[in-house]
């Protein structure tokens, strides 16, 4: 019986892709929390998990060369979203520290969840090889 690795892992492969991104897009903001004009981003992982679980799979544009050029703004199907401010900055910054800080917290431990089920699988999967 051949192996496939989407039914053994499940939708944490397509977690665990978003998550990192999600991981990159929460840092940049934190790293330009004091660039004037800085418009903070992050991706609904939400609706970019509905998206990738419908589609079957993660979509992006078909591209017949590599010197195709992707859209920006879109991250896994999803749109990559302006967050609103709390309270707006006066140089027009909208990257609040605290709630990045939260964002980017929350987000992580979701990864290690993800990471740690996926290692569960591969484990069940080597044990079962073993014959143990």
């Amino acid at each position: 019986m051949p192996m496939n690795f989407d039914s053994i892992l499940g939708p944490h492969e397509k977690a665990l892709n978003m998550q990192a991104y999600r991981a990159r897009i929460l840092g940049a903001n934190l790293a330009n929390s004091d660039t004037p004009g800085y418009k903070a981003r992050d991706l609904d992982f939400k609706a970019a998990m509905s998206e990738a679980e419908t589609a079957g799979s993660i979509r992006s544009l078909v591209t017949t060369s590599k010197m195709h050029i992707q859209p920006e703004g879109y991250a896994f199907g999803a749109e990559l979203l302006y967050r609103r401010p709390l309270q707006p900055s006066l140089d027009g910054n909208t990257v609040e520290t605290q709630v990045e800080m939260a964002e980017f917290s929350e987000n992580a431990m979701r990864y290690l969840t993800s990471l740690r089920i996926v290692n569960g699988r591969f484990n069940k999967m080597l044990s079962a090889l073993r014959g143990e």
